[in-house]
């Protein structure tokens, strides 16, 4: 009966895990059709390999600025929010404060209800008060301050530090700033690298915020925003195969991130399963 039920198990994995691939898989081989093939969807598999579509993906698209948009966006949205949320997880569990429950339930709230286009407005008139409506840091701001989920994750990894290392760092004469950075961020590694991946590809693959903040400043558009682009060319041609090359482009400094951020993740996962 055992052996039934993991047999039942491999095959829902398998399943899962075709369904998930097969997406990217069709993405990547279309990227190299003709448009014409690609529309009329006759074949799995190109008639000729078109390598030349990521060359033109690159230079209609404009990559190469586009490309420096998103990676700005990315880094510093992913370095702000750690910087943030790690702090906010740190006040939390270590200390006492009027009012620390109604915080954690308010964070609770912004990642559990949605939203979405409503705060657009508000949020670009803020922006312009601010004067970082023609920027990119108007929308690193934003995303930085949508935080919530990253603060529960740090919140958890926080949890399992045990505070006695925070009683012994202050009789050793260290402030709470020198606990923190000396001691509980090095241990707290794991998590800022989980919650890196994570916020690193929600970053990127953000696309409302920079459209909305770009629309009068071209040069400044995002990858996400650049791509949408390729969408019609001359005569308003669709370019369906030039999308797809780009987007497969666009994959790229994601999964460079995981490769780096792997450890950590996986490192979750044991724990999480252990536990």
């Amino acid at each position: 009966m055992r052996i039934i039920w993991k047999i039942v198990l491999w095959i829902f994995l398998l399943l899962v895990t075709l369904l998930t691939l097969f997406p990217v898989v069709i993405t990547i081989l279309g990227s190299f059709k003709t448009n014409i093939e690609l529309t009329t969807g006759a074949t799995l598999l190109p008639s000729s390999w078109q390598f030349g579509n990521y060359i033109e993906a690159w230079n209609k698209a404009n990559f190469s600025t586009y490309t420096k948009n998103s990676l700005f966006v990315a880094v510093m949205t992913t370095a702000g929010t750690l910087l943030v949320s790690s702090m906010a997880a740190y006040v939390v569990n270590r200390m006492d404060f009027a009012g620390k429950k109604w915080y954690v339930g308010i964070q609770a709230f912004t990642m559990f209800v949605a939203i979405g286009a409503v705060v657009l407005r508000p949020q670009f008139e803020l922006m312009i008060k601010l004067q970082l409506h023609n920027t990119l840091w108007g929308v690193v701001l934003i995303l930085i301050s949508a935080h919530a989920s990253t603060f529960f994750i740090l919140l958890s990894f926080m949890s399992g530090i045990p505070k006695e290392l925070d009683e012994a760092a202050r009789i050793d004469g260290c402030s709470r700033g020198g606990t923190f950075w000396k001691i509980i961020i090095p241990l707290l590694t794991p998590g800022l690298g989980v919650s890196a991946l994570f916020t690193f590809r929600g970053a990127w693959n953000e696309y409302l915020l920079p459209f909305v903040f770009t629309m009068s400043k071209p040069k400044l558009q995002t990858l996400t925003v650049g791509l949408a682009n390729l969408k019609y060319g001359i005569a308003a041609a669709s370019q369906t195969h030039y999308m797809m090359a780009g987007a497969c482009l666009s994959i790229l400094p994601i999964l460079i991130v995981y490769i780096f951020a792997n450890k950590s993740f996986m490192q979750m996962t044991a724990g999480s399963l252990k536990g």
